[in-house]
């Protein structure tokens, strides 16, 4: 089997991403060993794998906070690694486990995020992001006395808040309870469904089979196989652990 299988977007289109081999090194740990993998606009594409795959180490390195020990890549039209600032400014980030900052509420913690992104009209961002998300009645609680999943809705309205084409997202439905799930489940199928691309990283089976329009093999810092998850006839969990035992 190809190690390197790489996903493939439509040929008539501009892929949101491409990369070429990527290969990052960590003394004498391989984080990434020769992956590429393609993203068309319009699809939710998720990274599924164990912890140590190399799922964060590819939104790190395509997001231009790590530079590769070799490879090439593009998003949106940027090389992350000539021009990393441009990327983080085209692009949503939102890390596993990220928080807003305690000492700040939602309407500062917005603001701020305005600031730093030179947007207008923070205040009608607020707005329309806390009636999207549903956290209208928090936007001036501290973050600190804000609820698990109060707070990743926050973070999610500052990843998305300048209405990129493409989001990065690392693990976003971690420890908040079915009812939050499903609401931030909805908005993540809803922003796709809008024409935006959306690359998940998980690696939890049913969040990838029930979100994603593609979904990646991650295992040992390559993509193992790339597959729809509505069309193949067994589970993703077998398919992924007949994939893996091939590598």
């Amino acid at each position: 089997m190809d190690d390197t299988l790489t996903a493939t977007a439509d040929p008539d289109t501009t892929p949101a991403i491409t990369a070429t081999d990527l290969t990052k090194q960590f003394g004498a740990v391989t984080a990434l060993d020769g992956l590429s993998l393609e993203v068309a606009d319009g699809e939710l594409f998720g990274l599924l794998g164990p912890n140590g795959a190399g799922k964060s180490t590819t939104i790190n390195v395509l997001t231009g906070q790590l530079e590769p020990d070799a490879g090439t890549a593009t998003v949106l039209g940027i090389d992350p690694v000539a021009n990393p600032v441009a990327v983080r400014e085209a692009v949503g980030i939102l890390p596993e486990g990220a928080r807003p900052p305690s000492f700040l509420t939602p309407r500062e913690y917005m603001a701020f995020i305005a600031d730093v992104r030179g947007l207008d009209a923070p205040e009608d961002r607020l707005a329309t992001w806390a009636d999207r998300l549903d956290f209208e009645h928090v936007v001036d609680t501290y973050c600190a006395d804000l609820s698990q999943g109060e707070r990743q809705k926050v973070m999610l309205a500052g990843a998305f808040c300048h209405e990129p084409d493409l989001v990065f997202i690392d693990e976003p439905l971690t420890n908040l309870d079915p009812m939050m799930q499903e609401e931030i489940k909805s908005f993540l199928a809803g922003y796709r469904d809008s024409g935006n691309a959306i690359v998940l990283s998980t690696h939890f089976v049913e969040t990838a089979a029930e979100l994603c329009t593609r979904v990646g093999f991650v295992a040992d810092g390559r993509l193992l196989e790339t597959v729809d998850p509505a069309a193949i006839e067994e589970s993703l969990l077998d398919r992924f652990i007949a994939t893996v035992d091939q590598r």
